[in-house]
């Protein structure tokens, strides 16, 4: 009985694509961005999804790669939570410096606050 598929999770390409679309979703979801920007703002702001799974996989290389050597196992824990705390840290500053420059564009666009798409502003 086989437990465990025979290639490993870090080459399975489909795994992290699916990863990769769940991450969009959630991300634009979650931010729910004004579309009436231009295409390469929205081009941007879909990248930051791919960065961060990026890292994660990053992640998943290195705690493959440690589990090879002959090191202590406490060591490798210490490595491998660091690492997992520098993806939370990347994840929490990357939505902060994407949430900060969703608003300034908002700002940008309605600088009274509380404008409709109907309505325009009196000059």
């Amino acid at each position: 009985m086989l437990f465990a598929p025979k290639t490993p999770a870090l080459r399975r390409w489909r795994l992290w694509f699916g990863a990769l679309v769940v991450a969009e979703i959630g991300w634009f979801a979650l931010t729910r961005p004004p579309f009436s920007g231009h295409f390469r703002s929205i081009l941007l702001l879909a990248l930051i999804p791919l960065a961060v799974v990026g890292y994660v996989y990053l992640l998943a290389a290195v705690a493959a790669f440690l589990e090879q050597r002959d090191w202590d196992y406490q060591m490798k824990q210490v490595i491998v939570i660091m690492l997992g705390l520098s993806v939370g840290f990347f994840v929490s500053v990357l939505s902060a410096i994407s949430t900060a420059s969703i608003e300034a564009s908002v700002t940008a666009e309605c600088p009274q606050g509380g404008c409709d798409p109907g309505d325009s502003p009196s000059e």
